[in-house]
């Protein structure tokens, strides 16, 4: 059913006479597709279903099921499973497909803690509805902070590597040949990614701290933060995933020829960091869910102030309350590196968005349109509103990490400006957005782009050392290109030496070469 967990055909039909669940894969689009190590390796798996007890429908909830033998490792009766087949990459993981033919497992291998049917088929909620979801939230920390974004700083370690490596054409007529990362160009499309790079694991660290917190909370049967923590976990999901993989293939097409390569190490990081964008999520169904908290949030905040329904706003979107800023004061290019001003103007474009994708929604349905036709016809507007929402808490989780570093004034001055790149580039790139409603107006919009290219040369100077405190090993990095020592002539040499090809004879010339000379030598004759 990918992101449409509601719409889950996967059945769990409880039976009290046996106090047994009965799991069954009803029609064929129920059957359970991508979950690594299911192909070949599992014993169990932890299957969500829809649960039946009593007649009724109680929502998707969790069961260990048992599905291969312990003795000889067989499939049990009523289990297909089986290797999904080839994929982009992955190739070591066995991803499987699952079906089941009304498979009886044990009441107790219902997972309980927020849920659980009664020996008699009582069902007895310990939580609430959404406490279901728990598991996607762990998932997606998990995901971002130790695969989705180790793939960007990995293409950015080796492409700034390589970057001080190769040389090309000069920058005087009487120098020697460049390293390409001195050139504007270059900096350019390596240095936003590097800022991107540390803007994402200060957001994936806070939304770390945010889930130990709400999950404390949860376990003392609070689930007051579950929404946000789940909405902000769906948005940055996508926001991170987007990025990365845009991120990581400048990276790789910023290293010339050589990157084409396997060797390099980079296709691998683009194929991986990919494949992120759909699992766990399709990314525009998973921002369509922040747009959902962004409206309901953008009309609790529209209420006068002491109105009896109003309460207060999670602390992701307090600036949906915020006074409207009609115009950046801004007049100078050095005001645009301080991070009040960027920030200021992240927080104006995001909830002026909102509030547009609100007003449009209200439109239609004072129209006539009902609320899912109105909904339907604004989800465009709804993804743009929800994406500037995410870079916005992005920027903004920037600049409080940049605050706790007071006592490290080099390392605050390296990475702030950093911050600074995120945050203008972003600018920038979405510049229709800020000058839409004249927030900004050309001239500042110039002012900024001056205040983006000016410290460029000044990044350049910490590039490597800013790289290097990913402290990624050159085994994990597995790129010739990317090496600790530079050695990337003699590395790319010396690997390309030692493959197939070259240790082992061409078998189409002794098949069809040779065979061609003989009839050639008896025509001669």
């Amino acid at each position: 059913q990918g992101t449409y967990l509601q719409g889950l055909e996967t059945e769990a039909t409880y039976d009290a006479a046996t106090q047994e669940f009965v799991m069954h894969s009803p029609t064929l689009t129920a059957t359970k597709w991508w979950p690594g190590d299911l192909g070949l390796s599992a014993t169990h798996a932890l299957v969500l279903a829809q649960l039946i007890c009593s007649g009724a429908r109680r929502g998707v909830h969790a069961f260990i099921v048992p599905i291969r033998s312990l003795q000889d490792h067989t499939p049990l009766p009523g289990v297909t499973v089986g290797d999904i087949g080839p994929k982009m990459d992955f190739e070591h993981v066995d991803n499987g497909f699952l079906r089941l033919d009304h498979v009886w497992v044990p009441r107790e291998n219902m997972l309980s803690r927020f849920a659980q049917v009664l020996p008699d088929g009582t069902y007895v909620t310990l939580g609430t509805a959404q406490s279901n979801y728990l598991s996607m939230v762990v998932i997606r920390v998990e995901m971002l902070l130790n695969t989705v974004l180790p793939n960007l700083q990995k293409a950015c370690v080796i492409a700034m590597r390589y970057s001080v490596i190769r040389r090309q054409s000069r920058l005087q007529p009487s120098d020697p040949e460049a390293r390409v990362l001195n050139y504007q160009t270059q900096q350019q499309k390596l240095f936003p990614q590097l800022a991107m790079a540390y803007a994402f694991h200060f957001q994936a660290v806070s939304l770390l701290e945010l889930f130990q917190r709400s999950y404390r909370a949860i376990l003392d049967r609070d689930f007051s933060l579950l929404p946000e923590l789940h909405v902000l976990c769906a948005g940055l999901k996508a926001l991170m995933s987007d990025s990365c993989t845009q991120g990581a293939e400048l990276c790789r097409r910023a290293c010339g020829g050589h990157s084409f390569s396997k060797l390099s190490g980079l296709p691998s990081l683009v194929t991986r960091v990919t494949a992120s964008c759909t699992y766990e999520g399709e990314n525009t169904v998973l921002y369509l869910q922040v747009a959902r908290f962004l409206v309901n949030n953008c009309l609790q905040a529209q209420k006068p102030p002491g109105s009896t329904s109003q309460r207060s706003l999670p602390q992701s979107v307090t600036y949906l309350a915020a006074p409207v800023l009609a115009r950046c004061p801004t007049q100078q290019a050095a005001n645009f590196l301080c991070p009040e001003v960027y920030t200021t103007a992240w927080a104006h474009m995001a909830a002026r968005l909102i509030r547009d994708s609100v007003h449009h929604l209200q439109t239609l349905t004072q129209s006539g349109a009902n609320r899912q036709e109105a909904w339907s016809q604004t989800t465009v507007l709804h993804v743009q509103a929800a994406k500037a929402h995410c870079y916005y808490i992005t920027v903004k989780s920037f600049t409080h990490a940049l605050e706790e570093l007071e006592n490290e004034p080099a390392i605050q001055q390296a990475l702030k400006r950093l911050c600074d790149l995120y945050a203008l580039h972003g600018i920038l790139t979405n510049a229709g957005d800020f000058l839409h409603d004249g927030f900004l107006s050309g001239a500042q919009a110039d002012m900024a782009r001056t205040a983006y290219l000016d410290p460029l040369p000044l990044i350049r100077k910490d590039a490597i050392l800013i790289t290097d405190a990913f402290d990624f090993t050159d085994q994990c990095l597995n790129s010739a290109l990317g090496c600790y020592d530079g050695n990337v002539h003699e590395r790319l040499f010396e690997w390309a030496q030692r493959s197939p090809r070259n240790t082992q004879g061409n078998p189409a010339y002794e098949k069809y070469i040779t065979l061609l000379q003989s009839w050639r030598a008896k025509l001669e004759k």
